[in-house]
């Protein structure tokens, strides 16, 4: 009987820790949103490479908070991490190099941390 209770309860404890994991929001996965998302400050001036930063370091909060609740492991974290890492040094690059990012860069940008937000909302729901 005393078995028989410890896997019971066993058995509930794992049902609402999937529950919470399912139930877990990620801003980086609303793509709608993350497409109008910018905030200009001390550091970055140009409107459009504000809006890829930020873009960015949602998208890294998300990385880190699916890493840190084991959703993800450490090899999926660090590839989907050094991926918008890659965009963040372009982006600086090209502004940089020209002062500023072009609405055209901005775009391709966008698509590029779309496709990541994309494999990283697949890996949380898969």
């Amino acid at each position: 009987m005393k078995y028989l209770i410890s896997g019971l309860m066993m058995l509930a404890s794992g049902q609402v820790m999937a529950d919470i994991k399912t139930e877990q929001n990620y801003p980086a996965c609303d793509l709608e949103t993350q497409r109008n998302v910018s905030e200009t400050g001390t550091r970055i001036t140009d409107p459009l490479e504000a809006h890829i930063s930020l873009r960015i370091d949602i998208l890294q909060a998300d990385i880190s908070t699916a890493r840190k609740a084991r959703i993800l492991t450490q090899a999926q974290a660090d590839k989907l991490w050094q991926s918008a890492s890659r965009v963040r040094n372009e982006t600086a690059h090209f502004v940089k190099q020209q002062g500023f990012l072009s609405a055209a860069e901005r775009a391709s940008y966008d698509r590029e941390l779309d496709d990541i937000a994309i494999k990283f909302c697949g890996k949380i729901e898969g």
